[in-house]
């Protein structure tokens, strides 16, 4: 049986500027990671600035796309100019290549984008006003193409978004790892993993169980790794606070009823209470199952990286 364990310590590429790099136009930026504390040792950290390396330097005139989107920037159809008119479409194209090829080389599966950029961005590329600009920006029009498991750097400074990313997070490295080649395996990682993605999008999970159930020996390996793709586009699904709260409760009244598994702390959904104390809940409840060796579905994959 596959181990739901993931020793490997996970290595997260981030904006420089969401990092603590002061190298924003305005020579500003965030340390955005100062809030997780100690768990920030769990993860290998690569900040990356495609701006600085295509030779802006720090401070800048600001960009902008001219033309259509990032992924419009790639087919030739968009350039990026400064506010000065300065086309700085090839620089930035380089640079932005540099970057996504370093995330390559370090095998780096995820990342944390700076949402408003021109550059980076991936739902909006402004942070004027309540405009979108023109999402993606250039970077992360390639981030999205390459399938990276995206986090907005906002989602840091929630509680549960961040609790959220990161149990989807190393789902998605663990799945990424496993080499899946057989229906057995297919039905062994679906085991752990069929809860959680029940949550984050049911319908698509339903329908993945039921292929799953009918693999069989003349099943081929291009049917495995589409599962395995289809399952990884599931776990970079954020869930909802409403979702979150049946799930929890959903699987600790599964293991309370079938493994005597009882912690008071944990409420029913329709309980009121702030984030903080849910969040709370979820971090005991994933605590205390991992104790006792016990698969909690909606954080099924244990991580145990070396410090």
């Amino acid at each position: 049986m596959i181990e739901n364990i993931l020793t490997e310590k996970i290595s997260i590429g981030i904006s420089a500027c969401m990092a603590g790099s002061k190298v924003r136009y305005n020579a500003k930026g965030w340390d955005m990671l100062d809030g997780l504390q100690r768990e920030k040792s769990d993860f290998r950290w690569t900040p990356l600035c495609p701006e600085v390396m295509s030779g802006m330097g720090v401070p800048r005139p600001t960009i902008k796309l001219v033309g259509g989107n990032g992924d419009d920037f790639w087919e030739g159809k968009a350039i990026i100019k400064s506010k000065k008119g300065e086309n700085l479409s090839e620089s930035l194209r380089n640079a932005s290549e540099m970057c996504l090829q370093t995330l390559r080389s370090a095998e780096i599966n995820a990342f944390i984008y700076m949402e408003g950029s021109p550059t980076c961005g991936v739902k909006r590329t402004t942070l004027k006003n309540t405009s979108l600009g023109k999402p993606p920006g250039v970077f992360g029009s390639l981030l999205v193409k390459e399938e990276f498991f995206l986090i907005p750097s906002q989602e840091l400074q929630s509680p549960v978004k961040w609790w959220d990313a990161k149990r989807r997070l190393v789902a998605f490295v663990w799945l990424c790892r496993q080499d899946l080649n057989s229906a057995k395996s297919v039905s062994e990682i679906w085991h752990y993993l069929k809860y959680l993605c029940q949550e984050l999008n049911e319908k698509k999970a339903r329908a993945l169980g039921t292929l799953i159930a009918e693999l069989n020996s003349e099943s081929t390996f291009a049917t495995f790794e589409q599962i395995k793709i289809d399952i990884l586009k599931i776990l970079r699904e954020p869930t909802t606070l409403p979702k979150l709260k049946n799930a929890l409760w959903k699987n600790y009244s599964f293991l309370r009823k079938n493994k005597n598994f009882e912690i008071p702390e944990i409420n029913p959904p329709e309980t009121l209470r702030n984030v903080t104390t849910f969040v709370k809940e979820l971090m005991i409840a994933e605590k205390e199952s991992k104790l006792k060796a016990l698969l909690l579905g909606c954080s099924p994959i244990v991580y145990r990286p070396s410090r």
